[in-house]
């Protein structure tokens, strides 16, 4: 009598770090020959319970060494409980709990939540990983996604077509602690979309199609320069959580002979872990200096039977939250044969979720610098407008109230006209220099071209700003200069993205350059009128220096 299983076969499709190109965990996914067993298995817990199990056991025969990813539907872990049998069966099979990531799937609708998140809170201490698969195609409601607390949120690639939507979501995860991928990557200019709204990870045609046979090199289109993901306050500083790549893993009790083995079976590997029964880095060992150690005269007698423990190091290891910075700290500080080495990646509760490898680090933070470079004002070298605008949108998301300013100088182009445009250039500069000054750790300033600058700050710290720049004595050619900024004070919900905030200050800029003088005019978002904080009335031409240049400017 012929079984269900029996026509049931599966497929593996990568995951894929945007950042290095490389496969950080494989997919699972049940590829039946007859029949809809996946709608079976939605009707029928212990039957999805079942595939689950046996999508495992797929992988493992498969011999790979890289996470993997196991679908379960919501309903089935709240009626079940959680999932016992899985637990049994990574046990068996010789991997860890924490390799093993579950993609929970909708529909959530009419599936208790308290059920849930106690069935969810069990697997995660058991050491499973959780993950919130098709977002933004299904049913889960943000209070719950945020109560699940994913460790990876999964979106639905036709949100790619609402970039606003997926940089939302990628700020939300950034408070969960969670990554972001994107499934159903098809083309490149998916790709460059999800890496443009802060995508970390993408599954999809374009990098592998669902195979029998699972892969490890995948097709990644190279970065565009202006590929920079979704800024950071200040200065960009990746996480390295951009950069965890699989770790290979060994129990603290193996020997060299078995960690020789899988090095030799497993040449992208650079490096072996020696964890204890917790998943804890007890010792790293190197590939090159094993191999070297095994290759000696009588090496291989010497140490094949001998703990691998022995020709280890003790591991070089970061917390998931750490920064790329933090890394190089910890490589910097150890012994300088071993900059080579990988760096592990624990969780809170030590448990290893990956390695660094130096060489992306340096890679990644050279592109950031580069990135940087290019977008600076070739004048002041200081952000163009696409980087305070970019904050401004992630201020917006993020529901803070901030305040936008406009600032330039009173007649520039009588200042050019009247001492010259190298006098007209330093006097740019001057006012650059005193910004950035003014909003050391306050604000964000920008350089949008010609004698034109934006800040971007917190309402209460703007005062201090404005006024070290307006008090400050300017002069160019030895006539005094006086600036003008005009502020927009935005509250959420008042403006819905960069653009707006710049409609709403195009007046208010106009009626600063109307006053007499060094002037600040303020106002408010979806409010009437405005507040004169700087500057007297009459024409503004008549105060300026050099009006009799060029009168009527």
């Amino acid at each position: 009598m012929h079984s269900w299983t029996d026509t049931l076969r599966f497929a593996f499709q990568p995951v894929v770090n945007l950042r290095t190109g490389a496969v950080t965990a494989l997919e699972t996914l049940a590829r039946p020959e007859t029949g809809d067993i996946l709608a079976e298995a939605r009707r029928d817990p212990e039957l999805d319970g079942r595939l689950t199990v046996l999508a495992l056991r797929a992988a493992t025969h498969k011999e790979t060494l890289l996470p993997l990813h196991l679908n379960v539907f919501a309903a089935t872990l709240a009626d079940l409980g959680g999932l016992t049998p899985l637990h049994d069966a990574v046990r068996a099979t010789g991997r860890m709990p924490w390799e093993v990531t579950l993609d929970i799937v909708p529909p959530y609708t009419h599936v208790p939540q308290r059920a849930l998140l106690e069935a969810v809170a069990s697997m995660r201490e058991q050491g499973f990983r959780i993950s919130a698969d098709g977002i933004g195609d299904g049913d889960i409601p943000l209070r719950l996604l945020n109560d699940l607390s994913p460790d990876l949120v999964k979106l639905d690639g036709s949100l790619l077509a609402r970039p606003a939507a997926v940089r939302a979501m990628r700020t939300l995860c950034e408070g969960l602690g969670a990554l972001v991928a994107v499934e159903g990557v098809e083309t490149e200019l998916q790709c460059a979309a999800a890496l443009s709204a802060g995508a970390q990870l993408a599954q999809g045609e374009l990098f592998a199609p669902p195979a029998r046979i699972p892969v490890a090199d995948v097709y990644v289109p190279p970065r565009s320069p202006g590929a920079v993901g979704v800024p950071r306050s200040g200065p960009s500083v990746p996480s390295v959580r951009e950069f965890v790549r699989p770790a290979a893993v060994l129990p603290v009790t193996a020997s060299a002979g078995q960690v020789r083995a899988l090095l030799t079976g497993s040449p992208d590997v650079s490096g072996v872990l020696l964890v204890d029964q917790a998943g804890r880095p007890v010792r790293s060992v190197h590939r090159s200096r094993f191999l070297l150690s095994m290759s000696a005269r009588y090496g291989h007698a010497l140490y094949a039977d001998r703990p691998a423990f022995k020709l280890g190091d003790a591991p070089r290891t970061v917390g998931v939250d750490a920064t790329a910075w933090e890394v190089l700290d910890v490589v910097a500080i150890g012994d300088r044969d071993r900059t080579s080495d990988d760096v592990a990646v624990v969780d809170a509760r030590e448990r290893c979720v990956g390695v660094v490898r130096l060489a992306d680090l340096v890679r990644a933070l050279a592109e950031s610098r580069v990135e940087e470079a290019a977008g600076l004002n070739p004048l002041t070298r200081l952000p163009g407008s696409d980087a305070i605008t970019t904050e401004v949108d992630r201020w917006i998301a993020d529901g803070r109230t901030f305040a936008l300013s406009w600032l330039d100088i009173d007649h520039f182009k009588q200042v050019n006209d009247g001492a010259g445009f190298a006098a007209g250039d330093e006097l740019i500069r001057s006012v650059g220099r005193a910004l950035q000054q003014a909003v050391v750790g306050h604000a964000r300033v920008g350089h949008i071209g010609g004698d034109d600058f934006l800040v971007l700050a917190d309402e209460e710290a703007l005062g201090p700003v404005v006024a070290g720049v307006l008090d400050a004595p300017w002069s160019a050619g030895g006539r005094p200069v006086t600036l003008s900024v005009a502020t927009v004070v935005c509250v959420p919900g008042s403006v819905g993205d960069h653009r707006q905030a710049a409609a709403h200050l195009a007046p208010l800029k106009k009626e600063a350059k109307a006053l007499r003088g060094a002037s600040w005019v303020l106002g408010r978002a979806g409010a009437a009128g405005h507040e004169v904080r700087r500057g007297g009335t009459g024409t503004a031409a008549a105060q300026a220096g050099y009006a009799a240049v060029e009168p009527g400017l």
